[in-house]
């Protein structure tokens, strides 16, 4: 069974930079796209970041600039360096293996790491 770990959240004072990192277990890691999400208080979950087998990325309008997604395929680990944090990134993140259609597999959804930006 798949495992998604996310590591890396904290609290860090606005301006400031971290990187979260998100560990997966389970085979094939290289071809599946692999995504950022977050949930702050009363909000629904957005896209973060997401980046296909390809290299391809795709970023929130709200990131874009600031954040970088970046996968290393040989340890299986994707990783969002956050820079220019707002207190508005105050979060929870979660890491996601995105579905696959032909074959199919769900979403696997990690655990979630807290990120609080603030003075």
């Amino acid at each position: 069974q798949v495992q998604l770990v996310e590591s890396g959240g904290g609290l860090v004072q606005p301006g400031g930079s971290l990187r979260l990192s998100c560990a997966a277990s389970g085979s094939f890691f290289s071809v599946y796209a692999m995504g950022w999400y977050r949930q702050a208080p009363g909000k629904e979950r957005e896209l973060v970041a997401r980046i296909f087998s390809d290299g391809r990325t795709d970023y929130g309008d709200s990131v874009r600039g600031r954040f970088t997604i970046s996968r290393d395929n040989a340890k299986s680990t994707v990783y969002l360096q956050m820079n220019s944090l707002k207190s508005e990134d105050t979060a929870v993140y979660y890491c996601k293996r995105e579905r696959t259609i032909v074959p199919y597999s769900p979403d696997v959804w990690g655990k979630g790491t807290q990120v609080t930006v603030s003075s």
